[in-house]
Order: C-alpha cells, then sequence, then structure tokens
C-alpha cells in the first residue's frame, strides 16, 4: 500500500519565551477536532493546556518537554511538536527541528524578535527547515505587526514579507485582509469557529494594495510564470501567487509573515491553509546519511514502502511502560511485530507496540511508513540512534548538542532517596543529552550539570515529586576550564625500578595553544626512538592529564601536545610507562607554557520598562559584563551584554527588586574567556585548601 506523502506536513512550533506557542497549538487542536474545548495555559480552569501534560509545566505556565501530536486539516495530516521557548530546554526544540519538515515560527507583536527568536532561527537555519512566521499577540497594548516584519529581515536576515494586513489592532482586532486572494477574513462564532468570507473595508484597501505590491516583488524571483504576468500586466491569479510563495519558501528564501491572536480566536485557520500551502512535504525534503564509509548519501522519501527501511530515534522517555522512543521514520515501512537493527550496536530489537502519540495519550497503530512520527515501546537505544531493516547499512546525520555550562551539587538525605535519586538521574541523563552528571571522588558529592539555574531546578523538584526522593542542593558551581596561552618545551624520562623488570619510558616534545577544539596529538617521531606500538600510549597519558588541571581543577582544554623525540628500553618498556611519562611530561611543560583559567560568558538579554534602562545597566557593569547594545523599541528597552556566568546567580532577584518586577532577562552561553587576575587567584587558592582539606 502506497500512502500519498504530499498529503503529509511534520512541522514545529517555535518562539520565544511566552510568545504563545502552546495556546496556538491549543486552538489548532481545537480547530481540527483533536479537542473539544479550549483550555487555559496556566491550568487556571483546573485541567491545563493539552500539550501542557506535565504537573510542572502547568503549574509555571512553562513548556519544559516538547510534546508530540497530529491532526488533520482538509484532508491533509499534520504531525505537530510544541517545544519549549526557554533556552535552558534548548535541546528539546534542537531534536525537534532535527526530524521536521517545516517550522512555524512564533513572535509576539509587541516583544517582536527577542533573544531566543534569534537562537530558534539559528536553529532552523542549521536543519535546513523552512519555515512561516506568525505574529501572535495582535490583540495586545502596543502591537505592530510591521514593525516585527521589519526586525525579522533586520535581525535575522530573512527574506519576510506580510501575506496577512490584519484588520484592527490592540482590542479592535477583528479578522485580517489575505494578500493572496485579496479578500478580509473575519472569525465568529464563540471561539471563533465560523470563518466568513468579505470585500476589504475601504479604509485599509490602500494599504492592502501596497503590501501586495511588495509581495509580487518579492515572490516573482521564484516563478517566471508570476514575473512574465506581472511585465506584461496581466491579471494575476491567487494560484500563482502561491505556487511563488511555496517554491520562495521550500528554497528558504522567502518567508512568508501571518497575523494574528491565538489567545482571542483569530486567523488560527488560514496558519493552518498556509501550512498546507507553503511548508514541505516529505517528499519535498533532502535527507543526509552516512553510509559505513562516512561519505554523505542524499535521498528522498518515497512513496514506495518497499525502499529499505530508514528510522531516527530523536526523543527518549521513561515512562509508565517503560522507555518510550518517538521515531521519524524517512523510509520504508514498519509493522508491529517487525525486528528492526540499531546500526549503532549492531542489535536486533523485535517492535512489541507502535503507537501515535497526542500529548501524553497514546493511540497503538498496527503501522508506519515514510514521514510518519510514532513512538515505539520496550527498544532500548540512545537518543540519535538510527534504525534499519538490515538491508543497508547508514546512519543519518547527528543533531547538535550545547554543552552544559552550570552545575549543582545534590546530597541525599537518607538511603531511601539515595537509591531513589540514582533512579532519577539515570532516567533524566537518557532522556536528556544537555543534563549530566557524575560523582566527585574527592568530595564523594554527586554533581548535577545543566544548561542553567532553571533547567536544574526543575530536576530537582521532578526528583522529588517523581521519584519521592528529598535532596540538599549545593551551591551552583561553574564549568571552568583551563588552557595555556604560550608554546612549552618538555622533555621527561620515567623511570622506576622494584626489582624485576621496572618502567622506563621519555618523551620529549612541546605542547602549544589549539586556536579550535580541545586536544589534539601530533607525532613527529622519526627513526623509531619511540616504538609504534607506544605512540599510542603517550596519546593516552596526554589525555589523562587533561581531565584535571592543576590550577583550580577544571578540565584542560585548547592545548596541541607534540612529540618529537624519546627513548626507550628494550625489556623495561611497556604501555604503562610510556603513559606516565607523557603525564610527567604534560605536567613538566603545563606550568611552563602560561596556564590560564577560562570562565563560562553568557549572552545576556534584559528586557523591560524605558524608565529601568540605567537600573539594567548598571546591574551589570556590577556583574563584571560588557555592554553590546540597547535597544528602544516604543515603551520597552532592550540591554543585551555578555556577563561571566559566575556573576549570574540570582540575578532574577536582584532584577525583579531593582524593576518592580517589570523587566525579565534571557541568558545563552556565548563563549569562554580567561578569568581576571583577582578572580583567577581566588579559584587556585580555594582549590589548594580543599586539596589540603581532603
Amino acid at each position: 500500500m502506497s500512502v500519498d506523502l504530499s498529503k503529509m506536513r511534520n512541522i514545529g512550533i517555535s518562539a520565544h519565551i511566552d510568545s504563545g506557542k502552546t495556546t496556538l497549538t491549543e486552538r489548532i487542536l481545537f480547530y481540527t477536532d483533536r479537542i473539544h474545548a479550549i483550555h487555559d495555559v496556566r491550568g487556571k480552569d483546573g485541567v491545563g493546556a493539552k500539550m501542557d501534560s506535565m504537573e510542572l509545566e502547568r503549574e509555571r505556565g512553562i513548556t519544559i518537554q516538547s510534546a508530540a501530536t497530529y491532526c488533520n486539516w482538509k484532508g491533509i495530516d499534520i504531525n505537530i511538536i510544541d517545544t519549549p521557548g526557554h533556552v535552558d530546554f534548548t535541546v528539546e526544540v534542537e531534536r525537534a527541528l532535527r526530524v521536521l519538515d517545516g517550522a512555524v515560527l512564533v513572535l509576539c507583536s509587541v516583544g517582536g524578535v527577542q533573544s531566543q527568536s534569534i537562537t530558534v532561527n539559528r536553529q532552523m537555519d542549521r536543519y535546513n527547515v523552512p519555515r512561516i512566521a506568525f505574529i501572535n499577540k495582535c490583540d495586545r497594548t502596543g502591537a505592530n505587526p510591521a514593525r516585527v516584519t521589519g526586525q525579522l529581515r533586520e535581525k535575522l536576515g530573512l527574506n519576510a514579507h506580510m501575506i496577512q494586513l490584519p484588520i484592527g489592532l490592540e482590542n479592535d482586532l477583528l479578522g485580517v485582509v489575505d494578500l493572496v486572494t485579496m479578500k478580509a477574513i473575519y472569525f465568529d462564532g464563540a471561539n471563533g469557529e465560523i470563518m466568513r468570507q468579505e470585500e476589504i473595508p475601504a479604509g485599509l484597501q490602500a494599504a492592502a494594495d501596497v503590501l501586495r505590491e511588495e509581495l509580487l516583488e518579492a515572490v516573482s524571483m521564484f516563478s517566471d510564470e508570476l514575473m512574465e504576468a506581472m511585465l506584461e500586466e496581466q491579471a494575476i491569479e491567487p494560484s500563482q501567487v502561491v505556487e511563488a510563495i511555496r517554491k520562495g519558501t521550500l528554497a528558504l528564501g522567502f518567508v512568508p509573515v501571518m497575523v494574528g491572536s491565538a489567545y482571542k480566536n483569530k486567523a488560527v485557520q488560514p496558519l493552518l491553509d498556509a501550512v498546507q500551502a507553503y511548508l514541505p512535504c516529505p517528499t519535498d525534503v533532502e535527507n543526509v546519511a552516512l553510509d559505513l564509509d562516512h561519505d554523505e548519501v542524499e535521498f528522498k522519501v518515497s512513496n514506495d514502502r518497499n525502499d529499505p527501511l530508514i528510522m531516527l530515534a530523536f526523543k527518549l522517555e521513561d515512562g509508565r511502560y517503560g522507555q518510550l522512543t518517538y521515531v521519524r521514520t524517512y523510509q520504508g515501512k514498519l509493522n508491529k511485530g517487525d525486528s528492526i537493527i540499531n546500526v549503532r550496536t549492531g542489535k536486533k530489537v523485535k517492535v512489541g507496540r507502535l503507537v501515535r502519540m497526542h500529548s501524553d495519550e497514546m493511540e497503538e497503530i498496527d503501522g508506519c511508513g515514510a514521514g510518519d512520527i510514532v513512538a515505539l515501546f520496550g527498544v532500548d537505544c540512545a537518543s540519535g540512534d538510527t534504525f534499519t531493516d538490515g538491508t543497508m547499512s547508514c546512519s543519518m546525520s547527528s543533531m547538535h548538542i550545547p554543552a552544559p555550562v552550570i552545575s549543582l551539587s545534590v546530597i541525599p538525605v537518607d538511603n531511601k532517596s539515595q537509591i531513589n535519586m540514582s533512579k532519577a538521574l539515570n532516567r533524566f541523563t537518557k532522556e536528556d543529552p544537555t543534563f549530566k552528571t557524575f560523582v566527585d571522588h574527592e568530595t564523594n558529592e554527586t554533581i548535577i550539570s545543566g544548561m542553567g539555574e532553571l533547567h536544574l531546578e526543575v530536576y530537582v523538584e521532578r526528583m522529588k515529586r517523581e521519584y519521592n526522593a528529598v535532596v540538599e542542593v549545593g551551591a551552583p558551581q561553574v564549568a571552568y576550564r583551563e588552557t595555556i596561552s604560550m608554546r612549552a618545551d618538555f622533555n621527561y624520562t620515567h623511570k622506576k625500578q622494584t626489582g624485576g623488570s621496572g618502567q622506563y619510558g621519555r618523551v620529549a616534545g612541546f605542547m602549544e595553544p589549539l586556536e579550535e577544539g580541545e586536544y589534539e596529538f601530533v607525532d613527529q617521531i622519526v627513526g623509531g626512538s619511540i616504538p609504534r606500538e607506544f605512540i599510542s600510549s603517550c596519546d593516552k597519558g596526554f589525555q589523562k592529564s587533561m581531565v584535571k588541571g592543576s590550577l583550580c581543577g577544571a578540565p584542560i582544554t585548547g592545548v596541541r601536545c607534540t612529540i618529537s623525540d624519546g627513548a626507550f628500553h628494550a625489556v623495561d618498556s611497556s604501555d604503562m610507562a610510556f603513559q606516565q611519562a607523557a603525564l610527567g611530561a604534560f605536567r613538566e611543560g603545563y606550568m611552563k607554557a602560561g596556564p590560564v583559567i577560562m570562565e563560562p560568558i553568557m549572552k545576556v538579554a534584559v528586557e523591560g520598562p524605558t524608565e529601568f534602562q540605567g537600573a539594567a545597566m548598571g546591574s551589570i557593569n556590577q556583574r563584571r559584563g560588557i555592554i553590546i547594545g540597547t535597544t528602544e523599541e516604543g515603551q520597552y528597552t532592550v540591554v543585551e551584554a555578555e556577563v561571566p556566568l559566575s556573576e549570574m546567580f540570582g540575578y532574577s532577584t536582584t532584577l525583579r527588586s531593582l524593576t518592580q518586577g517589570k523587566a525579565e532577562f534571557t541568558m545563552e552561553f556565548a563563549t569562554y574567556r580567561p578569568v581576571p587576575k583577582s578572580v583567577g587567584e581566588e579559584l587556585i587558592k580555594k582549590f589548594q585548601d580543599e586539596k589540603k582539606n581532603s
């Protein structure tokens, strides 16, 4: 059986925090008859939005985990993933966009392009995802969709043009003018479910004509037929404009901009029409896999269910019934009971249960085909694993995983909590690749690392609620790094005699700063001064040396180690002897190479009323921050700065008290930079004191 893939869309809904993604998804589910009542995102009605199924999400009014669902609009099957907006949960957006064919970028008509909008847009660019922009909240005071469209061009560099014009703004938002058909659309009924088409109001005709002219000029670049019709001044059919917009969107050369208010039930149905008309179906997208030789193989999804099976596991959840693995099927078909092969491990597994997700609800299905997003039960794998039916061996390209920047120590209060905490940490690290945990062997403390304070706060809260693990949280720890600032030579001989055969190895060469990357090993040995079998031992020794630096105990990064000479003994040289020689050589060279401590620098955007601009800038300066720029938009000001992470703890409380709770900030990792001398001395002293005490 072949499925018509042209009638399928896989889309993500992404945006800056509090732009209305989940509210928009709630309305989409309502208009497509997937739910029969609209509920509030913050759960004030005791129910909460369908896509925020976690109790914590309903309490805080934010999305923490991406949630998948599906619906049908005018004969088109749409798989939707609603993603979090907060930067701490950015991996949820990352893995959703990795497997989706198209996306809706939601923007607030007042806030416009905000810091996380820029991050999300960069993620869409990374995976070549065509997008529609939806300017939401046009009912808010200060709504200005034209300004937001300008920001899409200036700040994000997108060729964005409005294909709709709002009829009224703020409290007077009545509907939209469709610039493709040149008709006014109104939304009647208790929940805006009845769409009514009228002629364009006289007062908006001139503005609509100007915007339509701009739109036609922009999209005619993608359609010779449309350009010809414009040059010859022929009548332009809406179908010609739709085709040109679709071509431009799929080529990533054009972004259609739509307007509305999800909360006020205005203009959600035309957005669904646009998803159908402009976003790609699975066959429109080229996918990349790696074969056994790690060469890139490009393939397109086809309707042929006899194609070899290729699936990517992009998200894991440990639920009541074991591990739930979300998979995107790129090619072929899968039936319940089939056996599939994990390309990474080579293991064959049988698919016992196959389900289609609707937030936290499941619908049992017998099979799935190309383009589907479904979930498997009882399949042990890791996030990013590729599954095939064994007829071909290739691996889908992996997703970008940002490194954690903040750590906390968690101490269970009793033995029961210790056991439960271990279970919780095992589950969380498997589900979330940006959440790491390890035991510090010097202090015997369990350390958890993540993307920000909120990220770790949520996991600590989940430990208590879901696993009954009561833990005490230690002070936040910053992920410092050590590196070198100059070249240094080393020449170290490791000699040990303990009766019988001893240990002997000499390693000579130099270390130097590495511009990009964490570590590089260069072998310049000639003439066999170190035998070939011991070269890898030297490499291992250097890598062991970089695990913990001698300044503040942080991992060492950005070092190239080159060995150019050495010596060995016919009897006493061994793998262990050369590892020890490399360890000694590294220590000798490291202290001569101008070691420095590096700290994570965060990109911070503080947004609030203009009257508090001075207070916000002062608070950043006090935290060793560098202000990059300020942008004034009406009554609001955005201050952008780079601030060391170590100075940002507790900043939300400080900012609230400085601005009467009217300002907010977002923060994401930017880069690593050397710490100032005074801070470095303090860190070194603290590390030395800890060593003495232990």
